[in-house]
């Protein structure tokens, strides 16, 4: 852990502000759920909490069925990093999603997108030049937006269609179900 020089009081309710700054840079916004660990010699700690990065063995084994159904590769993200990569993306585990994905998901955007389409974004901040398609569904669980199911395509001549596209929608579908229960 390493000491920011913020100090903050409690107010009468119990309270405590993260400054502005906190929240920024660790991409926390208004209504995101925080789990609170205690230490042994009076920490309390803060933790983004994600449904998604729970279930990531499960959401490993989802992706690892939709790249081998589809033929692509196949991620799952939740609001701040990919959790799982199956079929290439070596490496990718783990890493931040960019802003660009990151607004998509809020506006809850379901889209396929070809390289040199203005829809075509980065998913993340060092997005491999051989990426020539995604697609990209956002992931609901009781209205809220938990993450997203993407393909992406490497190969020119592969196309994307509607039927990769209904194939991330039932995933996202599926997933947030899966969250509510």
């Amino acid at each position: 852990m390493r000491a920011t020089g913020i100090v903050r009081r409690i107010d009468d309710l119990g309270r405590v502000v993260i400054p502005k700054e906190i929240r920024r840079t660790l991409r926390i916004r208004e209504s995101d759920p925080l789990e609170i660990f205690t230490g042994k010699e009076g920490e309390i700690v803060l933790k983004k909490y994600s449904a998604i990065s729970e279930m990531s063995n499960f959401a490993k084994q989802y992706a690892e069925s939709l790249s081998q159904v589809s033929g692509r590769i196949a991620i799952i993200v939740d609001r701040d990093q990919l959790v799982a990569v199956f079929g290439g993306l070596k490496g990718s585990l783990g890493k931040e999603i960019s802003k660009e994905l990151e607004s998509k998901m809020e506006k809850r955007e379901t889209f396929m997108a070809v390289k040199g389409d203005r829809n075509f974004i980065s998913i993340i901040d060092e997005m491999p030049e051989e990426i020539v398609a995604e697609a990209v569904c956002p992931i609901l669980s009781e209205g809220d937006i938990i993450g997203a199911v993407l393909l992406l395509e490497t190969d020119n001549k592969r196309k994307m269609n509607e039927g990769d596209l209904k194939l991330i929608q039932a995933a996202a579908g599926f997933l947030g179900k899966q969250m509510e229960q």
